[in-house]
């Protein structure tokens, strides 16, 4: 089995041309078909006869978790929070947990995801929708904040959440695509805090770590790989994709 990147050149920099082969829309021919084309340039990672389907299929959600964590910086004494537990935030949960950070802290609205990350090495988990959030992390910090706030969530509420709850000279990194433009108060960046504000965009240079991780069973899909449908229940797959029962759906051919 193989998974596509375009190839990069020994920069890098953000002028690189980082797509994921029948994922982004500028690259998607041959997503949903039965062949595509492959650039002469594309880079192809040989994925492991040992990995499972599974596994496989979670090589590039793993590859972005892997960039984000990487983006924070995260140091032995930090408290980092991620907010968001779908399949990438799960992802980075596990990854976060082996730089061995002070305290680890996972924020969703879904129980069922937030027991998985409990599993995957979250110290503490927050619900917003019982637990009031700024109050918490300021408790468990001595009233300072959080030292990485990693945005998983593509909600405003997340970026906002993360701004108030986030040290001052605290790193943020905003990984979601969001449906809408975001408001927030700059002066928050600037003047009461200074942070460093750091995006991650997709997985560069990240494959390799990511097939390593799950070769060594550093890494797991157990849980979040919630359901496999032969692919003529497309249909019912991509339902179950979007509601709350699922994580991540396999469609199989």
């Amino acid at each position: 089995m193989q998974h596509l990147t375009t190839r990069p050149s020994a920069a890098t920099s953000m002028c690189e041309v980082h797509n994921i082969l029948g994922f982004q829309r500028e690259v998607a021919e041959g997503g949903m078909a039965e062949y595509m084309r492959v650039p002469a340039r594309a880079r192809l990672h040989r994925i492991p006869e040992t990995l499972t389907r599974a596994q496989s299929a979670f090589i590039e959600p793993l590859a972005c978790g892997i960039h984000a964590v990487n983006r924070g910086d995260i140091q032995l004494d930090d408290t980092v929070v991620i907010a968001g537990a779908g399949p990438i935030g799960l992802a980075m949960v596990q990854v976060a947990h082996l730089k061995t950070p002070k305290k680890l802290i996972v924020i969703d609205m879904l129980d069922a995801r937030l027991e998985l990350a409990q599993k995957f090495g979250a110290d503490v988990v927050l619900n917003p929708a019982r637990d009031d959030i700024a109050a918490e992390v300021r408790g468990l910090t001595g009233g300072y904040g959080c030292d990485v706030y990693i945005e998983a969530t593509g909600a405003p509420s997340g970026v906002r959440q993360g701004l108030e709850i986030i040290r001052k000279l605290g790193r943020f990194v905003e990984f979601s695509v969001f449906g809408k433009e975001t408001s927030v108060d700059w002066s928050i960046i600037g003047d009461r805090k200074e942070l460093e504000v750091r995006g991650a965009h997709l997985s560069p240079h990240t494959f390799p770590v990511a097939i390593d991780l799950l070769s060594r069973g550093l890494v797991t899909t157990d849980g979040i790989v919630t359901h496999e449908l032969p692919l003529a229940q497309f249909e019912e797959g991509f339902r179950m994709a979007t509601a709350a029962e699922s994580i991540k759906v396999l469609l199989i051919p």
